[in-house]
């Protein structure tokens, strides 16, 4: 049975933060967080902007971009960040409740940055599976500029992160922008080599001190940039073509290229492995990097700009901190018979 997406929607907020601004907070050359960290501008949440809020606004432009009633979304999946409104708390059940889906059940679900393609591999295994889902919705919320302590030289690499949210519309039997193959490669050496180290049972209870250290810290730089390096190309380059392999496709069938923000040598590395362009993928460099949503966006932006046509392949890819590595396969619109 094809499951295919039949609606997106994004929101971004609308407070921005600067290269100027980055540059004034990190001590780096205004030029150099432009050209060479690849951001111009990125979005700051709001006071407004809990993660639950900006997934209400980004699941109703998908609901109404699917031209469906909430009454008939049947499950609510939430693969927002960890960070969201209170701890130990399910956004998606908030969500659920403000956008009315009142026969939908919901629960939340994260892998960290790579959470939109592994959250299209669940929805689509349960969908199989149980015939009683017709239709799902995945909602990511994400402010984890919060946990970003800009004066900290460590963790200058996510200087790029930002706010946002998006989410999708999953229908079952649905042929159109259909769902054809994901890959996964995890690397649990990484887990707690850059983390927030304070607010967690392993610390606990907090004390008054806690509250300055609420922001990511690498604990060994060089040997978390030296993994980093070791790893992180092969990574992308494998789950990639292992995706590709399980939809039945090759490099050569790409058509175009929805990746999360990262540096723009890695990103040109990217393109170059491939043997892709500019005009088959979007680079990120006004928003920076927004977690699970770098992908629903980039197809957004991908629509709006003409580079995403009928018919074409449309390969998602991304990583989540800890590490896990995610890609996922779409044809767009109707599939060809041939290519």
């Amino acid at each position: 049975m094809e499951i295919g997406i039949r609606g997106i929607g994004t929101y971004i907020p609308t407070t921005f933060m600067t290269s100027t601004q980055i540059a004034e907070a990190t001590g780096i050359p205004e030029d150099v967080i432009a050209k060479k960290f690849g951001v111009v501008r990125k979005p700051i949440a709001g006071a407004d902007d809990t993660p639950s809020a900006m997934g209400i606004a980004a699941a109703k432009k998908a609901i109404a971009d699917a031209g469906i009633e909430s009454e008939s979304i049947d499950l609510v999946i939430w693969n927002g960040g960890q960070h969201k409104d209170y701890p130990c708390w399910l956004a998606g059940l908030k969500v659920a409740h403000e956008i009315g889906a009142s026969h939908a059940w919901s629960f939340d679900m994260e892998a960290m940055c790579g959470s939109m393609m592994v959250a299209f591999s669940v929805a689509r295994g349960m969908m199989i599976a149980d015939k009683r889902l017709r239709r799902v919705l995945i909602v990511s919320g994400y402010r984890n500029n919060d946990l970003i302590d800009l004066s900290v030289p460590e963790t200058r690499f996510m200087l790029d992160i930002g706010a946002a949210a998006s989410a999708v519309v999953l229908e079952a039997g649905y042929d159109r922008n259909v769902i054809r193959g994901y890959a996964f490669k995890g690397d649990g050496s990484f887990s707690e080599e850059c983390v927030v180290p304070v607010l967690g049972a392993r610390k606990w209870p907090p004390e008054a001190a806690d509250t300055q250290a609420m922001h990511f810290v690498v604990r060994d730089a060089e040997r978390f940039k030296q993994k980093l390096n070791e790893r992180t190309m092969p990574n992308f380059y494998s789950v990639i073509r292992e995706s590709l392999a399980e939809s039945g496709l090759t490099e050569g069938d790409i058509d175009y290229l929805a990746i999360l923000h990262f540096k723009r040598s890695a990103h040109d590395a990217v393109l170059n492995e491939l043997g892709l362009t500019e005009e088959q993928t979007t680079y990120l460099d006004h928003y920076g990097h927004l977690g699970q949503n770098d992908q629903i966006l980039s197809v957004e932006l991908g629509l709006q700009a003409g580079k995403i046509h009928e018919g074409d392949n449309i390969v998602m890819v991304g990583a989540g901190l800890g590490f896990v590595w995610a890609s996922a396969v779409v044809t767009w619109g109707k599939q060809e018979e041939t290519r």
